[in-house]
């Protein structure tokens, strides 16, 4: 590889985000079917399935898309809501509408997304045939979009008629992406779609610590103290529907096998980032969470963190989010060691909102042993398995499915 490959290998690593939502693509014949209805929305858009025997909205159900980068792919939803369970096709059969709602800019701010659902859950109340309650929720981001939209609309004192609210793996609490990951999005010598990303604003809303790429300091972003701020401004939680939701990490304590301070990904060749290593979220002070090294233009740096707890490890939804980088190395031609592919990425106790991440007691704590009334949520339900975030299983859609209301 000559130097001005070199630097063109470097320089294309960051031509990929994280996924937030369930994706699939069509394969094994799978297609999406046309929709009854589209409609285009402030800042987004929908599309509507009636339930089957239906002429119109008669029972809606409706959820918003989850995070990443650039536009909805309503097709790609639909496949990932139908790929391992067929969560769209059971609603559809108990007659249940449904109602996917999609943003121009799924990055943009929680506040700005949920104006696209405040004005989907209004058109969706003009258009109902019949008086059946609302169910409304999303998936990740999603949940929380939603969460606020409602919660707004009951602050306006606006009649949202919804019935039932639930999230599907949503960081009531905060998600995490590695620190160390993030800061290596920005090592990118050039502008690039991850450090885009990472640097948008709901990501900087829904993390629970973010790495500023202008100084280098880690906390609690800004506009996440924002977001917090305009939902306590609402009243944190809509009260009028049954809230409920489901988390993808089990509720036993037990997380995935992590141990904190261990090499997760490094790429161990003599081109392309030689010598970059990232490791697993350790606790104490000035631990070390990655060396980062380039060779255009040449450049070293390390990342450390105080006082985090062993994020990496903990129960919560998973996300392969070192794959998704040694696959982009690996392309680029690097020599990768990928030791941990998956890590937590919605931590159990965030997804059911119950306890905080600061503390490790509380991070790992033994969900399914705690008073249910210690959650925000009327009811919940943990994964009897660590699955991957917003997979959608036939246990977690199962019990969903038996909690819609009449």
């Amino acid at each position: 590889m000559s130097g001005q490959q070199g630097e063109s290998a470097e320089q294309a690593i960051g031509a990929f985000t994280l996924a937030g939502s369930p994706q699939a693509t069509a394969a094994g014949g799978a297609s999406v079917p046309r929709a009854d209805e589209e409609w285009d929305l402030p800042g987004g858009f929908a599309r509507v399935y009636y339930g089957n025997g239906n002429r119109g909205l008669v029972r809606p159900v409706l959820m918003a898309d989850g995070f990443n980068l650039g536009r909805s792919d309503l097709d790609a939803l639909y496949l990932g809501l139908e790929a391992d369970f067929p969560l769209l096709g059971s609603l559809k059969q108990r007659g249940r509408d449904v109602i996917l709602v999609g943003f121009d800019e799924r990055s943009a701010s929680i506040l700005d997304n949920a104006r696209t659902v405040t004005d989907a859950i209004l058109r969706t109340n003009a258009s109902q045939l019949g008086d059946a309650r609302l169910t409304v929720g999303g998936f990740s981001m999603g949940g929380l979009v939603t969460r606020y939209a409602l919660a707004r609309l009951e602050h306006q004192r606006m009649d949202h008629r919804t019935g039932l609210y639930f999230s599907y793996d949503s960081p009531h609490r905060g998600a995490v992406i590695p620190v160390g990951l993030q800061a290596f999005a920005h090592f990118i010598p050039v502008p690039n779609d991850f450090a885009k990303q990472m640097n948008s604003t709901a990501a900087r809303q829904m993390l629970w610590r973010h790495y500023n790429s202008q100084d280098g300091s880690i906390g609690v972003d800004p506009e996440r103290e924002k977001f917090l701020a305009a939902l306590r401004d609402v009243g944190d939680w809509p009260r009028i529907p049954r809230l409920i939701a489901v988390a993808n990490g089990r509720g036993d304590g037990q997380g995935l096998n992590v141990p904190p301070g261990q090499t997760a990904l490094a790429s161990t060749g003599d081109r392309v980032y030689p010598g970059t290593k990232l490791l697993t979220q350790a606790e104490g002070h000035e631990a070390v969470v990655a060396e980062l090294k380039r060779l255009f233009p040449k450049a070293e740096k390390t990342i450390r963190t105080s006082g985090f707890p062993a994020l990496d490890g903990a129960p919560g939804g998973t996300l392969g989010s070192y794959r998704i980088l040694a696959a982009a190395l690996e392309k680029a031609g690097a020599t990768v060691d990928l030791r941990h592919p998956d890590v937590c990425f919605v931590p159990t106790v965030s997804a059911v909102s119950i306890r905080g991440l600061d503390r490790p007691e509380d991070l790992y704590a033994n969900v399914d042993n705690l008073p249910p009334d210690e959650s925000e949520l009327d009811d919940f339900l943990c994964s009897s398995t660590t699955t991957g975030h917003t997979a959608i299983t036939e246990e977690l859609c199962t019990w969903l499915l038996d909690r819609l209301p009449n």
